[in-house]
């Protein structure tokens, strides 16, 4: 376990340089000039010129990126462009909130989708079956933005009850319950196609698992249904259920971004469409580099807790 622990801490460090590299040089094909972003305008040749030789952009893109790697390495992010504060100062808290939202979505990915995929397996080809695998399939096709208006429209403005937009109400926060009535759409929409993904796949190894011929064996032997279904058949479909669901995961970090646009929700995502229209590279760069982080982290994660439940992915791994 520890070998393989360690052979994906490698993996880790090397995708994040990766990332790194590919989001320097594409940053670098943004039209654009960030001192031109910084002065405004009407700003003369002079002026922009003296902020792009403070700013290093005035040097080789090799040299700019090796600057840009060695402040990583020392925890520096940089400076935003557009309000000249520590890139740390404004995308820390952000991603906290981007990680309530994110907990948030995962939870009801977990306890609707799997109970539904495993329910929908017991009851394979019947018309809940068929039902339950037609809705996953269209929660999985529909664009997010669209289900987080139409939450909007009908939760929000025709029936009232949940807010539009936000974190905490502008007027009078009202702290955790305040939150939490403001999380129930952003975390809903973003949830939908992780749901429907989780349910399919649950179902999917439900099925082949509830196949084989321990599972016979074992409601010949007279034991009940509930005991077969969760304490047997559950436990060996884990490993690719948590497996999926750590790759959603990954799904959420990236498709929460949309999600806190549509409903104003202060997080990483929202930090980063608007980053990204203002072209302020510095922190459009540590945005995505949380992002990478976040999901091989969390793969990791994943990858560990599967070689718990499963001895023989770690056989595989080692071999």
């Amino acid at each position: 376990m520890m070998r393989t622990v360690a052979h994906r801490l490698l993996s880790t460090i090397l995708v994040l340089f990766g990332v790194s590299l590919i989001v320097f040089m594409l940053l670098q094909l943004v039209p654009g000039d960030p001192a031109l972003t910084i002065l405004g305008s009407g700003a003369t040749a002079e002026s922009v010129a003296a902020v792009r030789t403070e700013l290093g952009l005035d040097r080789s893109l090799p040299i700019q990126y090796l600057d840009y790697m060695g402040g990583l390495l020392q925890g520096d992010f940089g400076r935003s462009l557009t309000v000249n504060k520590p890139v740390s100062e404004i995308m820390l808290p952000r991603l906290w909130n981007t990680i309530i939202l994110t907990f948030a979505a995962l939870v009801l990915c977990v306890i609707i989708g799997v109970p539904l995929g495993i329910a929908a397996a017991r009851k394979q080809n019947s018309v809940f079956d068929r039902i339950a695998m037609f809705a996953a399939l269209a929660g999985a096709s529909v664009p997010v933005y669209w289900f987080g208006l139409v939450l909007i429209g009908f939760f929000s403005i025709r029936l009232g009850v949940f807010p539009t937009s936000g974190m905490y109400n502008s007027r009078s926060p009202g702290g955790l319950g305040d939150m939490l009535t403001h999380l129930v759409l952003p975390a809903v929409a973003a949830a939908l196609v992780p749901l429907a993904v989780v349910a399919r796949m649950s179902r999917s190894v439900m099925v082949d698992v509830l196949q084989q011929d321990y599972i016979r064996t074992l409601r010949a032997s007279g034991l009940s249904e509930q005991s077969v279904l969760w304490r047997h058949g559950l436990r060996n479909a884990l490993p690719p259920i948590v497996t999926v669901i750590g790759l959603q995961v990954g799904y959420l970090l990236g498709g929460v971004v949309f999600v806190e646009v549509v409903f104003g929700w202060p997080g990483l995502g929202q930090q980063l469409y608007t980053s990204i229209t203002q072209r302020d590279i510095p922190v459009v760069q540590a945005g995505v580099l949380f992002i990478a982080l976040a999901f091989v982290v969390i793969n990791l994660v994943a990858d560990t807790a599967v070689g718990l439940l499963d001895p023989r992915s770690r056989k595989k791994v080692s071999g």
